[in-house]
Formats: structure tokens, C-alpha cells, sequence
């Protein structure tokens, strides 16, 4: 459908996100020749002699492949952010209750503090 949509190209890209890291990806072009550019390449006929039915079933595979990797490419990256980013956010989880116990216990042993004090000085009165 792309190759036989009608519209004329030398040449073209397809962008996509290739997996460097668990953190890191970048953004990467990969080119896209048309059936005449391939056609009048000078070593296309080196393997093979090469017909128009032969020539149009292999940009046909090619394009298929290339975007069938940047596919993978793409969704490999996008799981390894959002791992990156279930991490951050467990990390931040558990630094929030940390901290939220450490209020609570501090808040808690006041008011055991507070007691203490009122027994002891009602104790202290009589």
C-alpha cells in the first residue's frame, strides 16, 4: 500500500526510537529508497539478475523488515522507560513512608511525652 499509494520519492526516512539502555534510547532515522533508486543502483544485479516482479517483491519485504524493526525498537525503548519509571516511583514510595513514619512515630511519642508530663505533675501536686 505505501509503495503503490501514488505519490512519487526519490527518497525517504522513517524515525524511530533505538534501544540503547535501560535509561537511554535515540531517536534514529533509517532511509527509505524508492523502487527506481533501487532499480539503478550500481550493484543490484551483483547476486542475482534482477526482474521488475523480483525487484518489487524485495522493497516490499525491505520495507516490511525496516519497519517491522523500528516497531520492535520502539516498543523495546517504551518497556524500558516505563521500568525505569516504575522504579523512580516505588523509590519515592518508600521514601514517603519513611518519612511518614518517622512523623508519626515523633508525633506519637509528643503526646506520650505530653502524658507523662501531666502524670507526673499531677503526682508532683499531691
Amino acid at each position: 500500500a505505501i509503495l503503490n499509494c501514488g505519490f512519487e520519492f526519490d527518497k525517504g526516512k522513517m524515525l524511530f526510537n533505538r534501544y540503547n539502555s535501560v535509561v537511554s534510547y535515540t531517536t534514529t532515522e533509517i532511509p527509505i529508497f524508492s523502487l527506481d533508486t533501487v532499480a539503478s543502483a550500481d550493484k543490484i544485479t551483483v547476486y542475482d539478475s534482477i526482474d521488475s516482479d523480483v525487484l518489487q517483491s524485495y522493497m516490499e519485504y525491505s520495507l516490511a523488515s525496516l519497519i517491522y524493526y523500528a516497531l520492535k525498537e520502539g516498543a523495546c525503548s517504551e518497556q524500558s522507560s516505563r521500568m525505569t519509571a516504575m522504579d523512580n516511583s516505588s523509590k519515592n514510595a518508600g521514601e514517603m513512608i519513611d518519612k511518614l513514619t518517622i512523623t508519626f512515630n515523633r508525633t506519637r511519642q509528643a503526646v506520650i511525652t505530653g502524658e507523662l508530663i501531666e502524670i507526673i505533675s499531677g503526682a508532683a501536686a499531691l
